[in-house]
């Protein structure tokens, strides 16, 4: 018997069809990986004394233990809700005054630039969105028009 027939009857092969899951319900919603669960178990009731103890080690000038604390007190910002007056835009033509606030409240320092640059994103997003309906609307006039 040849090589290739003893390990073609040895191997699993394709179970499943391609893009086809062995569970399609998948893993259920909430429920937890077991290696989790044990350092959960493990930890339970112990959080408080780790804590306590990984703050007495940042206190002596260990830096690893200063930035899990620090990391923990202090996250890093992700996003935050921003408020200041916007003039509407339901123009292209309208867009200058509303760059114009953003830049006026980049100014004050109520918003850092970053935060502006998303901002002015959303401004090119909406300005597509709005040329993107004026052409569809002069299309169809055109094609009424070419239709009498």
């Amino acid at each position: 018997m040849s090589v290739a027939a003893t390990t073609a009857r040895q191997q699993r092969g394709r179970p499943f069809k391609r893009g086809q899951s062995g569970n399609p319900q998948g893993r259920p919603l909430g429920s937890r990986h077991k290696a989790t669960l044990a350092v959960e178990a493990l930890l339970d009731g112990e959080a408080a004394t780790i804590t306590r103890k990984a703050i007495e080690v940042a206190k002596t000038g260990d830096t690893v233990a200063l930035r899990l604390c620090m990391d923990r007190l202090c996250p890093p910002r992700r996003d935050r809700p921003v408020t200041f007056a916007l003039p509407a835009i339901e123009t292209a033509a309208d867009v200058p005054r509303a760059t114009l606030a953003l830049l006026e409240v980049v100014a004050s320092g109520e918003l850092t630039p970053a935060e502006a640059a998303e901002v002015a994103r959303l401004f090119d997003v909406h300005v597509r969105a709005i040329e993107a309906a004026d052409l569809e609307v002069r299309l169809r006039a055109i094609e009424e028009l070419s239709r009498r």
